[in-house]
């Protein structure tokens, strides 16, 4: 991977530090992810293409949890690493840990921008989670993988969210991600008390419940888009031309259709089939 420009830095929020990587081939990166580190806790493990400096950054730190948010390669990239260097102890949802048990297969573009994560056994999380001065309630919320799970701070209204929320306005899904999950989730976070959004992707501070509720209605509005063209009797492929932002193309082309604006149609189409069923108690 000597082709790739690595890129990494690190930035204090507050009692919060946090670590950003991400590589391209040139200029910035396209996309980086971000982890935690709070006293002795760690949110998130970072990706395996920055592995050497992240670890280094660690020695001095040790941490004695890492919590994982879901399973994805850019968030559980160099968990296996800090469990065996550092003796750190590893929790996240039953799913995360069945997907992190054995290697999980991964796409040409994943290896690309992040690296494969190694296999590990990780500990199921229990609701609450105790680390030396901080308190963490595990929240299961799916929708942008189906173990996704974020860490809530109570005491200082501090939200680890993982990829909950990643952006006000998303431009494209996963092949995997489910509509319905998400804006459930979104609606779900939205009863607990937080002001800082420790986003693995967009770090907000202050305003979180304010972003994530303004996620919520995005999606909710694109759902009603997409319900209203197919009660019309408009055809999947009409409902995404009519809808096509056309903002996707080169991320629908790096990903092979993997990630691309006609999956959150197809997504939001699954959901109001399942809503008329439901409608018409079948």
């Amino acid at each position: 991977m000597k082709i790739l420009k690595k890129y990494f830095y690190t930035k204090q929020f507050g009692d919060v530090l946090g670590f950003n990587a991400g590589v391209s081939l040139s200029g910035p990166p396209p996309i980086t992810a971000w982890c935690f580190l709070l006293d002795d806790v760690l949110i998130d493990a970072g990706i395996r293409h920055l592995r050497e400096p992240f670890i280094h950054y660690l020695e001095d730190h040790r941490p004695s949890l890492l919590l994982i948010t879901h399973f994805h390669e850019d968030h559980s990239g160099n968990a296996a690493v800090i469990k065996d260097k550092f003796g750190t102890q590893v929790y996240g949802h039953p799913e995360t840990a069945r997907k992190l048990k054995h290697s999980f297969k991964i796409r040409a573009y994943q290896h690309l921008a992040w690296g494969k994560s190694d296999p590990i056994e990780i500990q199921h999380a229990p609701t609450l989670i105790h680390g030396k001065n901080h308190t963490f309630r595990a929240i299961h919320t799916p929708g942008h993988s189906r173990d996704h799970t974020v860490y809530l701070e109570e005491s200082k209204g501090w939200l680890f969210s993982g990829d909950l929320f990643v952006g006000k306005k998303i431009k494209f899904f996963r092949s995997d991600e489910c509509l319905g999950d998400q804006i459930q989730s979104l609606k779900n976070i939205l009863n607990y008390d937080f002001d800082d959004l420790f986003c693995a992707h967009r770090p907000t501070m202050g305003t979180g419940k304010e972003v994530i509720r303004n996620k919520l209605d995005f999606l909710v509005n694109f759902y009603g888009s997409v319900k209203d063209l197919h009660d019309k009797g408009i055809s999947t492929k009409g409902i995404i031309r009519r809808l096509d932002p056309a903002n996707d193309r080169f991320i629908k082309w790096v990903t092979l259709n993997n990630a691309c604006f006609a999956n959150m149609v197809r997504s939001a189409l699954k959901l109001a089939v399942k809503e008329t069923a439901s409608d018409l108690n079948i």
